[in-house]
């Protein structure tokens, strides 16, 4: 069976020809099977580009880091001459777990076990008795396993395929779409990591498709065109998609109500626009914050306005990057979504939500999905999901998350079956599939 994806807003320019999907069937087994969770493993999270962390963590030489994928650990150290470079977290003797600890700052990282030490550049500078090794001296010989490591975006990628294509490439063409937001020069704000019980993938498809908003996210309604008639979806060859979302303007299967709700009155006012004066003809709100926003920006100090559209300006863009990573854009910060693998059980996951916002000289705080913060680098936290708010919109997204994992465990659902506007679900499954089977 082959699917034709869903096209909307017409056929700009930028538009990339979308590939014809297949149909391939979607059972609950890739849910819940150990066996697919080592297929994902070996032919998938091994050769793709993930995210390792923050740039911002990474200032002075010597700076690490470490992120856990899997079952693996990747320490990312800020080298001398600017570079950022990734090892494997293991020693190289015996294979004890290297560093401990998820960021600090190292003139040398010493074994816990033996007491091997090596540079920050992945060298063996000491050893112990390095005399008694029969097959010579170890030091300046042996060195830690080394992976690809790139920065973007602010953030420090890495790759467990020492042959992978680089990072602009795998990425194509969301770097170049996304490089006008100056994502680098940004404060992360909020950074959460929640355990949650189910597949990584079920967070993943959800953000991969917009039929839930107007039942789980109602509210959105007020301020969001969720309309899928007047939703854009890509889908591009490498593998990865984008939505763009009108916003700053109530939704069109609500019709035009006679108030302005909250927030985007207060968005308005902010802006200098009365809401009252809208009445009647919300709708014309987005365009006019557009333009209030476009006159006003630069002045009030958002320089990063400049840089970016009239409708990168009130619309919220997202992108669902393969194979786990969503990011949503807006002009006034952005939301890093990703669900990791649990290393051991194919029914957990853990998921990252992080809030990043510009710079804007004289604000100090910042309108995050879990209310105003401070524009300061915030340390991570970990929960267990349902302990404490990840922002209400998260909050309502991973409500249905464990239900939707013990469904798909039945033997009652054979094959997902989809509507137009979920063609980006497919299109990661199909993707995930081509992985698997070694098609890319």
């Amino acid at each position: 069976m082959s699917v034709t994806p869903l096209i909307r807003r017409g056929t700009p320019r930028d538009k990339a020809p979308e590939p014809k999907l297949r149909g391939d069937l979607m059972s609950g087994d890739r849910y819940i099977s150990r066996e697919f969770m080592q297929l994902e493993w070996d032919r998938v999270w091994t050769r793709t580009w993930q995210i390792g962390g923050w740039a911002a963590d990474l200032v002075e030489t010597g700076d690490f880091i470490t992120h856990k994928l899997g079952r693996e650990s990747i320490l990312m150290v800020r080298q001398e001459d600017g570079s950022i470079r990734a090892f494997y977290n293991v020693c190289q003797h015996r294979g004890n777990r290297l560093v401990h600890g998820d960021l600090g700052h190292a003139k040398v990282f010493t074994c816990s076990y033996h007491g091997w030490q090596f540079a920050r550049d992945g060298v063996l500078v000491n050893a112990q008795d390095p005399e008694d090794f029969p097959q010579g001296n170890p030091c300046g010989k042996v060195k830690l396993a080394e992976i690809p490591c790139e920065t973007w975006g602010g953030f420090v990628w890495f790759n467990m395929d020492t042959k992978a294509a680089p990072l602009r490439k795998f990425m194509n063409p969301i770097t170049e779409q996304l490089d006008c937001y100056g994502m680098d020069k940004m404060v992360r704000v909020v950074n959460l990591t929640a355990l949650v019980e189910c597949n990584w993938k079920i967070i993943q498809d959800n953000f991969n498709e917009s039929y839930h908003l107007p039942t789980i996210h109602k509210e959105l309604s007020k301020f969001v065109n969720e309309d899928y008639k007047e939703t854009r979806f890509d889908l591009y060859p490498s593998g990865h998609c984008r939505m763009m979302i009108e916003a700053c303007i109530p939704s069109a299967r609500d019709g035009d109500p006679m108030t302005i709700g909250q927030p985007l009155d207060a968005w308005m006012s902010y802006w200098g626009l009365d809401p009252a004066e809208f009445a009647g003809r919300g709708r014309e709100a987005r365009s006019a914050l557009q333009q209030a926003k476009r006159r006003l920006g630069p002045e009030r100090g958002y320089k990063h306005y400049e840089a970016i559209s009239d409708e990168q300006l009130t619309d919220y863009y997202h992108y669902t990057i393969f194979p786990n990573l969503s990011l949503t854009m807006s002009s006034d910060g952005f939301q890093v979504l990703r669900p990791l693998p649990h290393p051991t059980d194919p029914e957990k996951c853990y998921f990252d939500h992080w809030f990043i916002v510009p710079k804007v000289e004289g604000i100090d705080t910042a309108e995050t999905p879990i209310g105003i913060l401070p524009v300061e680098e915030a340390p991570n936290e970990l929960i267990n999901h349902g302990d404490k708010s990840l922002g209400f919109v998260a909050d309502q997204d991973l409500s249905i998350a464990v239900g939707q994992q013990l469904g798909l465990a039945s033997r009652g659902f054979k094959d997902a079956y989809l509507s137009g506007q979920e063609t980006r679900v497919r299109y990661f499954h199909e993707n995930l599939n081509d992985y698997i089977a070694g098609r890319r």
